[in-house]
Formats: C-alpha cells, sequence, structure tokens
C-alpha cells in the first residue's frame, strides 16, 4: 500500500524528494531491516523498526513512509496470488499505489510474464527495487500517477489498501472503472476501508493478515475482484 494523488500535486511534491537514489538505498539498508513477512514467509521485505529515523524521510519527501509498513489489503492480495498462482501466471500485472513492493513481488513469484510496480513516492520505488532483488524477482518500477490517465496495456492490476481516504478513493475507482471497460481484470486487496467501492466489487477469498499498527495481531482482510462500472 501506499499513497496516490492528482499529476499536479505530485509535481509539487518531487521537488521535496531531495535524497539521491543511492542515499535512500543506503538509508533502507542500514535502518530497515530484512524479515519475512508475516504470514507470508515466501516473501523478505526491508520494514520499519523502532528507531529506523523514518520521521526525517517523511520530512525531506513530504510524504508519509507507508512503504516501510505491511498493510491488510497488500498482505491478502499477495498470499491470494501466491496460494493461486494461476491468477497471475504467463500474464502482464501493474500493481497500483505498490509501496514496498509486496504484491508485485508475489505476482512474479506466482509466474507473470511481466510485473510493473508504480507508485508517486520515490522512496518506494527504491524500497521496491531493494525488495525485488532481495527475493530474487524482475520487476519493472514506474515513478508516476497513472490515475488520471488512460489505461494501462495490461492484462491485470492489483490494487492494496487504496481507499483509505476520500479524493484518493473517488479518483482510484474512476481509474479502475476505465480499466475495466478497456477490458482489464482488477483485483483489490482491502479489509474494509472506510470509502472501499463494495458496490462494484464481488469478494474472492478472506485471509487473516497482519495490518499497519495493529502490534501483531491478526485482521480480516479481502480480495476483490472489480465486476461493475456505475455510469
Amino acid at each position: 500500500m501506499s499513497v496516490l494523488m492528482s499529476a499536479s500535486e505530485a509535481r509539487e511534491i518531487e521537488p521535496a524528494t531531495v535524497n539521491t537514489t543511492d542515499e535512500v538505498t543506503a538509508f533502507i539498508v542500514a535502518n530497515l531491516p530484512v524479515a519475512p513477512v508475516p504470514g507470508i514467509p515466501e516473501i523478505r521485505l526491508h520494514g520499519a523498526r523502532p528507531g529506523s529515523g523514518l520521521r526525517r524521510v517523511e520530512q525531506q519527501s513530504k510524504l508519509s513512509p507507508y512503504w516501510a509498513y505491511q498493510w491488510a489489503g497488500g498482505a491478502a492480495l499477495a498470499r491470494h496470488l501466491l496460494d493461486h498462482p494461476e491468477t497471475v501466471r504467463g500474464r502482464t500485472v501493474l500493481d497500483l499505489g505498490t509501496g514496498s513492493g509486496l504484491v508485485a513481488i508475489a505476482a512474479a513469484k506466482a509466474g507473470a510474464n511481466k510485473v510493473t510496480a508504480v507508485d508517486i513516492d520515490a522512496h518506494a520505488i527504491v524500497a521496491t527495487r531493494l525488495n525485488a532483488t532481495l527475493n530474487d524477482v524482475t520487476i519493472e518500477t514506474l515513478l508516476a500517477d497513472l490515475t488520471a490517465g488512460a489505461p494501462p496495456e495490461v492484462d491485470l492490476i492489483t490494487v492494496g489498501d487504496l481507499f483509505y481516504e476520500r479524493r484518493l478513493a473517488k479518483r482510484v475507482t474512476a481509474f479502475l472503472d476505465g480499466c475495466l471497460a478497456a477490458g482489464i481484470d482488477v483485483l483489490v486487496g482491502d479489509p474494509g476501508r472506510a470509502h472501499l467501492p463494495r458496490e462494484k466489487l464481488a469478494a474472492v477469498a478472506e485471509y487473516r493478515v497482519i495490518d499497519f499498527g495493529a502490534a501483531g495481531v491478526t485482521t480480516p482482510a479481502v480480495v476483490f475482484s472489480v465486476v461493475a462500472v456505475t455510469r
């Protein structure tokens, strides 16, 4: 899970990201230890711990470092793809708001032909590349906000935990409507955030996973397919 915003907002943020890629890489390697993802031991990620110093990163980038934490929707999606590799095998996959790259890595491990991980936070892109290398998978990364643009040329879009804020959810929902109309399959992982467009979704599977801030307590999260476009 990560944050997405409009293209104009993203352009305003870019100058505030003063770190070079090498500096961000060095920070993540030095301060965010590697560990298996709870409930998804097949995947290891750099992750935040007490004293990781992420406040400094947030002050520099002006974006919350969501990429450094596990979120329930992404965890459910990753678990689902690994348990059901036929979902992605041989397909082109785009992970929207990739954060740490967890879902993108799961798609690659499950046999996707090509995986693109997209985020508007440059730090998330660096973290995704590091985590992909850790897990011995190849993932393309893209620093961009796609929600105002045309549907990408992919077979499947995965979306983990992007319905936590009203304006963001409205943009993401409109973008996914366009993708569905273009014939792209969409899977959403979400534990029931406030702005989840439930009327457009059909439940596929439910998993108990760790959520951000839950202190090791599992919570149910659902994998949905997007099935309806509202006009």
